[in-house]
């Protein structure tokens, strides 16, 4: 008789566990994303309405993975940065990590904004030596409204050089680990009883895809740095990253069921359209209501390019310098194009949001051709390589193999004996390879001021578009 009532309790067991299975409740949660925004801001009020319409619906985190500013003048002039961390507080963001960017200005000035922001920031493989800056928690736990736990992990780029993109004094007394097996290492030892894993990243697409082909420990990576619109599945691991300058909202939908994902979905959702949020609209046109920076400081003759950006800032750093040749590198010049007429003071700043020095160095063809061939083959930051990026004054042809790696650089107006004065800016002088020669000067010259002489000293500025740099295939 036991026995049968102990068969008969288990049976009933067993078929309410059953029941009960299959009835759960699908739960879902909303991940909404954002990197490399660069401190534009004017996407912020369509931003809001899309947070807010989603919130309003179904359980949602919002997040983002650095870079917040350096492109603004508006938020790069003002006091601490803030106004871009006011923006981000007013969206209510859950969590972010730092990018390479976040480092601009000092560590005193980071920590400021950190102290701040009404959310946490993350980064498992910072380590701060100096008071200027705390160690940040590499992770946390957040709690879904409808109870689905989420492992947050933050990790930042990190190069041959031993910290992020940037020049080496801003980094003085930091020390940063490899990005990817610190995320490894975090996830691992912190994740605990957590539903998801997410990876907030700002070591770029590249690095991303390698992490998640290494090990698939987390269910999601959010990334940055790049600049790339990512949608991309390797083994189980969703990768997404929205571009640059606010312009989408990435959006991961995770669907369970008990204890189970049932399914991820990613993808990138363009904010033009929304209607734009009245309180976050009035915060951008209070914090864009600087009549300085608003102020025309000069007149182009024509529409210009980012070539002609380039050309423009290559003759103005050789003149300034009285050098013979200048250089100037793609990722220094912030401005795709601008129309004929007025520009701004606000819009020279960002053109060069750097606040970068004059450098001078005194090279031969020989050298220049080394510094060309260096990053055109760079293998350390493939996203910079096998493009025209040192641009100059002077014409000439990078020559390709089949393969499509550059072999030799043939420069038509220069003799290979002679010594050259050339100009360029600090950040090349010091970051890139190869860039060898006599007499490394920098001066206390902002390339800035130089382009803000030029443009205020004439009626009207004269814009060549022309490209004098080209690639040519053996």
């Amino acid at each position: 008789m036991k026995k049968l009532i102990s068969v008969i309790v288990f049976i009933v067991a067993f078929a309410s566990i059953l029941f009960y299975r299959s009835t759960l409740r699908e739960r879902e949660v909303i991940i909404l994303s954002t990197n490399d925004i660069h401190a534009v801001i004017d996407h912020f009020p369509e931003l809001v309405t899309a947070v807010n319409l989603c919130r309003d619906t179904v359980a949602t985190l919002l997040v983002d993975s650095g870079d917040r500013w350096t492109g603004n003048a508006f938020i790069d002039r003002a006091e601490g940065r803030l106004p871009i961390i006011e923006l981000m507080n007013h969206a209510g963001y859950n969590a972010a990590t730092l990018g390479n960017h976040e480092f601009d200005k000092g560590k005193a000035l980071l920590q400021g904004a950190i102290e701040y922001a009404h959310f946490p920031i993350l980064c498992a493989n910072m380590k701060s030596n100096t008071d200027s800056l705390t160690t940040l928690p590499g992770s946390l736990t957040l709690k879904a409204r409808n109870g689905i736990k989420l492992f947050i992990a933050g990790v930042v780029t990190n190069y041959d050089n031993g910290h992020p993109d940037g020049n080496d004094d801003i980094f003085v007394g930091l020390d940063f680990s490899d990005p990817i097996e610190a995320a490894k290492s975090e996830v691992a030892h912190h994740r605990a009883d957590a539903d998801i894993a997410l990876l907030l990243s700002h070591m770029g697409d590249d690095k991303d895809m390698q992490l998640a082909a290494e090990d698939n420990c987390y269910n999601i990576i959010l990334g940055g740095h790049t600049h790339a619109i990512a949608d991309t599945l390797v083994g189980s691991t969703i990768i997404g990253q929205t571009g640059r300058y606010l312009k989408r909202l990435g959006a991961t939908h995770i669907r369970m069921k008990g204890e189970k994902i049932t399914s991820i979905e990613y993808r990138n959702i363009p904010l033009e359209g929304y209607a734009k949020d009245s309180a976050t609209l009035a915060i951008v046109n209070r914090i864009e209501n600087d009549p300085i920076l608003g102020a025309a400081v000069g007149s182009l003759a024509a529409p210009i390019t980012h070539t002609g950006f380039a050309n423009m800032i290559t003759k103005c750093i050789a003149e300034a310098t009285d050098a013979q040749i200048g250089f100037y590198h793609y990722g220094g010049i912030r401005l795709a194009n601008h129309d004929a007429g007025n520009i701004k003071l606000a819009t020279v700043y960002n053109l060069e949001p750097f606040e970068s020095k004059i450098h001078t160095i005194i090279m031969t063809p020989a050298q220049m051709r080394a510094m060309i061939i260096a990053k055109f083959n760079d293998t350390n930051n493939s996203k910079e390589s096998h493009r025209v990026d040192l641009f100059s004054t002077t014409p000439y042809n990078i020559i390709v193999d089949k393969r499509g790696e550059a072999v030799d650089v043939v420069f038509p107006k220069l003799r290979e004996n002679r010594k050259y004065r050339v100009a360029l800016s600090d950040y090349v002088g010091k970051k890139y390879q190869a860039v060898n020669g006599d007499k490394h000067t920098t001066h206390n010259i902002l390339v800035v001021d130089k382009l803000l002489e030029l443009l205020n000293s004439q009626k009207q500025t004269p814009v060549d578009n022309t490209a004098y740099q080209k690639i040519i295939k053996q």
